[in-house]
């Protein structure tokens, strides 16, 4: 019987020594364990075995008595044995968790979160354990310190969100979310955009190590040269600009079903469901609506180009941004049908033209052969000869082209390699630099390429480093690696833009 029970405790585990588990990198990060509890549950009632406790094995009995760090969050994932919690006392259950409580809160900055748990496991019954939340409380204390508890107990009911599509999580440190220094910031912020005129360049001093959440709707509007810097202007000027918008919808969107129209309108109706596929917000029929609209206008009023496939990704950091003017909660959940009418017109309305001013910028990277790609992939391959010489060749010997990894990075301003809310924060640098997107971009993509030298070196073929570069782990950057990110790319672009003689060999 001993035996028998042996294998078949083997069988339901699926985290004991020796077993295979599956690998997960930034492009597919691990599903959270409550997305499967009922599947595994299921699983273990038809696999399981019927065990005497009087007759129980000894490794059941040490696997009883021991904890170890395999048991961590998989209270409620594995049943090994359905007559040993039957005859467990509730008193001793929750006397245990709240002594587990107590532990833990000595290790915690914030005591008073663990004391909130313990007595939601009194009133409860029930501790909700995930290791995606785990992950998220380590990684952004923003996060954890914004949303009390029972915000976090309603998770299971709503759609369960990878660290990667995260949008709130601006610090992967755990900082808290509101230091003096970020007050005294806020407080600066308030001051400049509240002023008769608006001093832009200072407004842009203020905004290059990042525009804190509560103005950044307003601060973009301006560095984008969509509101003028006279207070008494804007309110004018956003009703001119949106109605204007709405007027193009009356005039143009009703051509999309026109032959010379269609192949347009059938690739960006293709191409906005796999705009951000993770985050259920863009999921939204309502959001591909506006999406759709976005686009489509845009590539009409734009004939050189056109729409081209990755400008879609463009449009997702005002959208957010802008939508954040309106809700408080995490918005990768929001539910826009919450808004009213006239919000959501001011927020299509809002991205169209911010959008609209950042291609301005980039236009002949999306026109016929996209020559503004090609040149700065070129320029990548210069400057990173100069920088890194060891890794320039290190791709000449496995004959990996800058064009395979890097036109991607150009065509989507690195969207494809950063979670959102890292894009964001990059963007609040880009809209403070002078030429920004087209120029400043160049030594960021050098920056990031030179962050993974050793992991590049380490690949010793063409299919892992291609591997590699397409599926950069990036899934808990938050806003220290953004900043140190474009502090180096600041560093180069000083050495190498304002002193072009060092590209010279």
């Amino acid at each position: 019987m001993a035996g028998d029970n042996s294998k078949q405790f083997w069988k339901r585990s699926a985290k004991l020594p020796g077993s295979i588990q599956p690998v997960y990198g930034a492009q597919h990060p691990p599903l959270d364990p409550r997305l499967t509890k009922n599947f595994i549950k299921e699983r273990s009632k038809v696999n399981a075995v019927p065990l005497k406790n009087k007759k129980a094995s000894s490794f059941h009995e040490f696997a009883r008595n021991t904890s170890d760090a395999w048991d961590i969050g998989d209270d409620e994932d594995e049943d090994f044995s359905t007559s040993s919690f039957q005859t467990l006392n509730s008193k001793v259950a929750l006397a245990t968790a709240a002594q587990v409580l107590e532990n833990h809160s000595k290790l915690r900055v914030k005591p008073e979160r663990s004391q909130s748990t313990a007595a939601d496991i009194t009133t409860n019954f029930k501790v909700i354990k995930s290791s995606s939340d785990a992950q998220l409380s380590r990684n952004s204390g923003d996060t954890c310190l914004r949303n009390p508890l029972h915000k976090q107990q309603s998770l299971p009911l709503r759609p369960i969100i990878p660290l990667v599509a995260r949008i709130s999580d601006q610090n992967a440190s755990g900082a808290p979310p509101m230091t003096v220094r970020e007050k005294t910031r806020l407080e600066k912020f308030r001051q400049l955009l509240s002023s008769h005129n608006t001093d832009l360049d200072e407004l842009r001093k203020c905004s290059w190590p990042g525009v804190p959440r509560e103005v950044r709707p307003v601060t973009w509007r301006l560095l984008s040269g969509y509101l003028p810097a006279n207070t008494e202007r804007r309110k004018m000027t956003l009703q001119r600009k949106r109605e204007e918008y709405f007027g193009f919808i009356e005039q143009y969107y009703d051509s999309r079903n026109e032959e010379h129209h269609q192949d347009t309108y059938r690739q960006i109706h293709i191409d906005i469901p796999r705009t951000n596929p993770l985050i259920p917000l863009f999921q939204q029929p309502l959001v591909q609506e506006i999406f759709e609209r976005i686009l489509f206008i845009w590539a009409i009023r734009h004939p050189a180009s056109g729409y081209v496939q990755g400008i879609n990704d463009l449009v997702t950091p005002f959208f957010v941004v802008f939508l954040s003017e309106y809700v408080e909660e995490d918005v990768e959940n929001f539910d826009v049908t919450n808004l009213s009418q006239d919000m959501l017109r001011s927020i299509e309305a809002d991205s169209f033209w911010c959008m609209s001013k950042l291609l301005d910028g980039i236009q002949d990277n999306y026109t016929f052969a996209q020559p503004g790609i090609q040149k700065k992939v070129q320029a990548l391959e210069e400057l990173v000869s100069r920088i890194d010489e060891q890794v320039h060749n290190h791709f000449r010997r496995y004959e990996v082209e800058y064009l395979q990894f890097a036109f991607r990075w150009m065509n989507n301003l690195l969207m494809r390699e950063l979670p959102l809310r890292c894009t964001i924060r990059l963007w609040d640098t880009y809209q403070s630099e002078p030429e920004g997107f087209s120029h400043f971009h160049l030594y960021v993509c050098a920056a990031f390429l030179i962050k993974w030298r050793k992991e590049i070196l380490d690949e010793e073929d063409f299919q892992g480093l291609l591997m590699l570069l397409q599926n950069l782990p990036t899934i808990h950057w938050g806003n220290e690696e953004i900043g140190l990110l474009l502090a180096e790319a600041y560093r180069l672009k000083y050495m190498f833009a304002d002193a072009p003689n060092h590209y010279r060999r």
